[in-house]
């Protein structure tokens, strides 16, 4: 049977909230051992993603080695109250902006890249590796957050024993999708690799029975032995016909 994200995620999420500080959310990935969390809004709805990543690049931001060793020009408006200098008003509004960043909502990483329950583990995995994420939160038909799914999650497909991953392909694709009778494919695994061996009716039936195997969950390789009776990808020969000549008798 193929496996789902569903089966393999993990449903008791570590999840921020968009208002939690950078100092909440450190303190979260640092409780639970874990390198990042999605982030949801008021109706848990997932909204972002923030990661180990996202925090250290604020703090690399908020760093400024050359601040404070300027020197600066004596200002036209010095004699004005220090609490009224524009400089003054346009710190606070600096350090009002810095204190906002420092929430999830900013930090995070959004659109947050999601995947739903009933998906293939293959599928996800492939979102995985196409968008270079370490987890995707698993929502609901309304995108609410019910789980989570890692690379170590999805890596569990892996862990089926040569006689499951065995069994599935001789019921489940030679019996059950390709109608084969029994015994027509020998199938043997060994570390994952599956080698198919056996005679088919057929030369198209082949690459069929190869693809078909590929797609079952902890197969990591397919080496083919198969042959065929008829050759049903090419053409039909043309033979010459084998007419009567008619031969018309003089009149007499």
């Amino acid at each position: 049977m193929t496996l789902i994200v569903g089966q393999v995620m993990t449903s008791e999420v570590v999840e921020a909230h968009r208002k939690m500080s950078f100092k909440e959310v450190a303190r979260l990935l640092d409780r639970y051992r874990i390198s990042g969390l999605p982030v949801v809004d008021d109706d848990d709805k997932v909204v972002g993603v923030i990661s180990e990543s996202d925090l250290l690049r604020r703090q690399a931001a908020r760093s400024d080695p050359g601040q404070g060793r300027r020197r600066r020009l004596p200002s036209p408006l010095s004699g004005l109250p220090w609490s009224s200098r524009p400089e003054r008003m346009g710190r606070r509004a600096a350090d009002a902006e810095s204190v906002r960043a420092t929430t999830a909502e900013r930090l995070m990483s959004t659109p947050a890249i999601t995947v739903h329950p009933q998906q293939r583990v293959a599928d996800a995995a492939r979102v995985m590796e196409r968008h270079r994420i370490e987890r995707l939160p698993v929502v609901d038909e309304e995108d609410r957050l019910i789980g989570i799914a890692t690379r170590r999650d999805l890596l569990r497909v892996f862990l089926r024993t040569d006689e499951e991953i065995r069994r599935e392909v001789t019921d489940d694709v030679m019996g059950r999708t390709l109608s084969l009778p029994p015994h027509t494919v020998i199938v043997s695994v060994g570390d994952g690799v599956v080698t198919l061996e056996g005679r088919l009716e057929h030369r198209s039936e082949i690459p069929q029975a190869i693809r078909l195997t590929w797609r079952v969950d902890g197969v990591v390789g397919v080496m083919n032995s198969l042959t065929f009776r008829v050759d049903d990808t090419r053409p039909p020969e043309q033979h010459p016909s084998h007419r009567i000549g008619h031969h018309w008798m003089p009149e007499r």
